[in-house]
């Protein structure tokens, strides 16, 4: 009698949650792009770690150096977030753009991923070690691969639609 009842509240779980999750893409590919700019985290920001953030890949910093300037797991957070975002203005990009450089924004894709990653990761060393020399690194990791996305992203918006530049470089 009690298995089936498990079996029935498992149903209803997974079914639940794949509501949600339709509801969520659903809402997210009805997104416009004001809305998207408007969820940049505008109260941290990358270009104190590079002289040509936003329009040339790589760090001129030292890891320590970047963990002090991005203000340690308050930066990292805020990339964790950017990125999803910057991920979802190259969907957004995708969908109403015809011309899209398809590798880039797969390139852009695959950038969010490995920063989410690489964040959690520097974050859950941060929770046992603070900030150890291998926290530093992936921070590091997490900026370089962060600046080259945002430089990918202004990129695709150049190429696509230049008007949007400002409003981009403004929000980062």
């Amino acid at each position: 009698m009690i298995f089936p009842l498990l079996q029935l509240g498992a149903v209803l779980l997974v079914a639940l949650y794949l509501g949600r999750w339709r509801l969520s893409v659903r809402r997210r590919n009805t997104q416009s792009w004001d809305a998207l700019m408007s969820r940049l985290r505008p109260d941290w920001s990358a270009r104190e770690l590079s002289d040509q953030f936003l329009w040339k890949e790589g760090l001129t910093s030292s890891p320590e150096d970047t963990w002090t300037r991005m203000e340690g797991p308050h930066g990292l957070w805020v990339m964790y977030q950017n990125a999803k975002v910057m991920l979802e203005m190259a969907d957004y990009a995708f969908r109403n753009c015809e011309n899209v450089d398809r590798v880039l924004v797969e390139t852009l894709r695959s950038d969010a991923m490995q920063i989410r990653v690489c964040v959690l990761m520097a974050l859950a060393q941060y929770a046992f070690s603070h900030a150890s020399e291998g926290v530093r690194v992936n921070a590091f990791r997490a900026a370089s691969m962060y600046t080259g996305m945002a430089a990918r992203m202004t990129q695709l918006l150049q190429e696509n639609a230049a008007v949007l530049v400002p409003d981009f470089v403004a929000a980062m």
